[in-house]
């Protein structure tokens, strides 16, 4: 008999029917999410979990990456910012640097914060 997690089903409906803007608020949120507990893992001296959650936020970087358009303006400022914030958590994983990744989540929220605020301006 499978049994079904309501949460898992909640976070697939969500994920699902989200908009591209909401699906790009997930992807910063989620990639803040991993950096925390991989902060937390460096802090316990948890290596492998460290590397993990770093790991999973440098996919999350990449994938926006991807999603940006090259005939936006905007793009190539954002690409060179993931760039870099990408190459700082590769430091952050090797040097078990909790500088660089809290550099990196710094500027993560900042971008994030300037999303939703994009996002609620559209709304109105």
């Amino acid at each position: 008999m499978v049994t079904i997690n309501p949460y898992q089903t909640y976070q697939q409906n969500s994920v699902m029917t989200a908009s591209p803007q909401e699906l790009t608020l997930m992807l910063y949120n989620g990639c803040l999410k991993f950096m925390k507990l991989a902060k937390r893992a460096m802090a316990d001296k948890k290596i492998e979990e460290k590397n993990t959650n770093i790991i999973k936020a440098q996919n999350i970087i990449q994938e926006l990456r991807s999603t940006l358009k090259a005939d936006i303006e905007m793009s190539a400022g954002l690409e060179q910012m993931y760039e870099y914030m990408y190459s700082r958590l590769v430091e952050a994983n090797m040097k078990n640097d909790v500088s660089a990744l809290e550099e990196v989540e710094e500027l993560m929220t900042d971008i994030r914060n300037t999303w939703k605020q994009a996002m609620a301006l559209v709304k109105k």
